[in-house]
Parts: C-alpha cells; structure tokens; sequence
C-alpha cells in the first residue's frame, strides 16, 4: 500500500500588516515613478490649458504681450498637478507612476497622509526641485533615505 505523505501548506499572509513587508523606496525608483507621472501630468496639462483657452477665449500665445496672463497659466498648472498629487497620495497613497513602481506614501505610522499633509509635501517637493533637486538628493545622506520634504512632513514612500 502506499503511504499518504501529508499536503504542505503554505504559511497564512493575511496575519502579516503591509507595514511588515514595506521598505524603504531607493530614490532611484521615485525618479522612474516621476517619470511615468508625466505622461497623465502632460493629459491633464493639455486639458487643464483647453479650459483656460476656453475661459479667456482666446489662443493661446507664448509670445503673448501680458506677462501676467502667462504667469497666470503657469500658476494655473501648477494648481492641476497639485490636485493631480493631493488626490492620488490622499485616495490611494500613491500616483499613477508610484503604484507602477510599486511605491507607496504613508506617514511615519504608515498611516495615510491627510490632504493638509498632501498639500503642504506637493509645496515643498517644488521648492525642493526649484532648487535643483536638492531636496531629493538630500535622500541619499538621510539615514531612512527619506528626501528632506518627507522628512519635514513626517512621510515615508515606501517599497511594497
């Protein structure tokens, strides 16, 4: 007769937090998720300008003679991709490019972040490129290998 060997089963996941499997993000990947949140930025750019077209009824000119009118747009844009960052990080945690890159932002709970917090991160993540990407760069000395607008806003982006 043969002996019935027992089925080895595999080790239940659902009692371990996603807490537990997450790392931290190399910088590395949050600069490819950046690059693959241009394209639905460069969709909702292209939407965003139709509308202020339609608004101002007129086309729009780069050479236009009102600064203000241009500097307006640009504030404008700023507006619709900080909205596009505010939602994502706040619904999912994490934009297009972040969850193709399996990235996710949490709070230093692993909580999700509150729109404030958004906010505030969306702001200091410009200042942060505005001055060459320092902010980022900042990530690679930092000890958790958070970039310096996360550690000021006390999140995490997190590898899952």
């Amino acid at each position: 007769m043969l002996a019935r060997t027992p089925i080895r089963r595999k080790p239940d996941m659902s009692s371990t937090s996603a807490s537990d499997a997450a790392k931290p993000a190399p910088l590395w990947r949050r600069f490819t998720s950046m690059i693959y949140d241009l394209f639905p930025l460069v969709g909702l750019w292209i939407v965003a300008a139709a509308l202020w077209v339609l608004a101002f009824h007129d086309v729009y000119d780069p050479q236009h003679p009102q600064p203000a009118l241009r500097a307006l747009l640009g504030v404008w844009l700023l507006v619709v991709a900080g909205a596009y960052f505010v939602v994502s990080w706040t619904r999912v945690g994490a934009t297009i490019g972040m969850r193709a890159w399996k990235l996710k932002l949490v709070r230093d709970d692993a909580t999700r972040i509150d729109a404030r917090t958004a906010m505030i991160r969306y702001v200091l993540a410009l200042v942060s490129l505005a001055a060459l990407g320092c902010g980022f760069w900042y990530a690679w000395f930092d000890a958790d290998g958070r970039a310096w607008h996360d550690r000021v806003c006390r999140t995490r982006m997190m590898r899952f």
